[in-house]
């Protein structure tokens, strides 16, 4: 059993910067894939970003892409999501997860554990 734990979130301006942080329990975090989804209120989730157990490869959505950056630290147990040049229509509860594959998969029903998300506001 996987307990993710995910923090960071708030409010910021449009044009803005947060890192989202997902803290991981268990001895077995190095060899999941992590991702990153959002929801949005009247939307389905989609995905945003993942990573493979390594860190050596990374994913991101196109509506993401040069502006996120996810990355690891398996020391600690810890995923990130780096999130820059913030839009409004970057706001969501962001969600992190994990793949038991170690894959980082870009699709949800391939993850096994999910946070209790953390919401994300961006004003204009």
């Amino acid at each position: 059993q996987v307990q993710l734990v995910e923090s960071g979130g708030g409010l910021v301006q449009a044009g803005g910067s947060l890192r989202l942080s997902c803290a991981a329990s268990g001895r077995t975090f190095s060899r999941y894939g992590m991702g990153w989804f959002r929801q949005a209120p009247g939307k389905e989730r989609e995905f945003v970003a993942a990573i493979t157990f390594s860190g050596s490869s990374t994913y991101y959505a196109d509506s993401v892409k040069g502006r996120f950056t996810i990355s690891r630290d398996n020391a600690k147990n810890t995923v990130y999501l780096q999130m820059n040049s913030l839009k409004a229509e970057d706001a969501a509860v962001y969600y992190c997860a994990a793949d038991t594959w170690g894959l980082g998969s870009l699709n949800s029903a391939e993850y096994d554990y999910w946070g209790q998300g953390t919401q994300v506001t961006v004003s204009s």
